[in-house]
């Protein structure tokens, strides 16, 4: 099933690459590499989406696609990966990476009221800016690393079991 819904999106987007949302990134979108459904290629996509995701910027999809690009990694799973960090985790995944910043530059965590104001952003984070930074870039490397090896270790047990299936039916017929 996921390979049928990833070869038609592929589809697609080869054949929509000229609309203007597909154009900026020119016609490396359409390449075989950032389509192909090898182990590799979605574990290292997975992890960079992960680890994407904890960038404390509102363009994960964006910065999923360039990676992908760059890195040559598959691009699905790499926004899929960006999807960690979403309305309903925003909060604690955010608020757990400030915690562990703060503790990690052994600073007292500090009481702040969020409100969605430019007078907030200017006086209200500027005492946890640095704690909150260091925490999502310690996030984003961990939750990075560790997604693309438990990805890759879930991968090889599905793919063993598989195996040893396919070997009792030989060995009993």
């Amino acid at each position: 099933m996921p390979r049928r819904i990833v070869r038609s999106f592929s589809r697609w987007v080869h054949n929509n690459r000229q609309r203007w949302y597909l154009r900026i990134f020119g016609e490396k979108v359409a390449e075989r590499h950032l389509w192909s459904l090898n182990r590799h290629s979605i574990t290292a996509a997975f992890g960079t989406g992960v680890a994407i995701a904890f960038v404390p910027l509102p363009m994960h999809a964006v910065m999923a696609v360039i990676a992908a690009i760059v890195w040559r990694i598959n691009l699905p799973a790499a926004i899929i990966g960006t999807l960690v960090i979403n309305p309903l985790t925003i909060v604690p995944c955010y608020y757990g990476a400030y915690r562990l910043g703060a503790w990690l530059l052994r600073e007292p965590p500090r009481q702040f009221q969020f409100e969605l104001s430019w007078r907030w952003l200017e006086h209200g984070l500027g005492p946890v800016w640095e704690p909150f930074l260091v925490g999502c870039l310690v996030c984003s490397v961990i939750g990075g690393l560790l997604a693309r090896l438990l990805l890759e270790q879930s991968w090889r047990l599905v793919v063993r079991k598989k195996y040893r299936l396919r070997q009792q039916r030989r060995t009993s017929s």
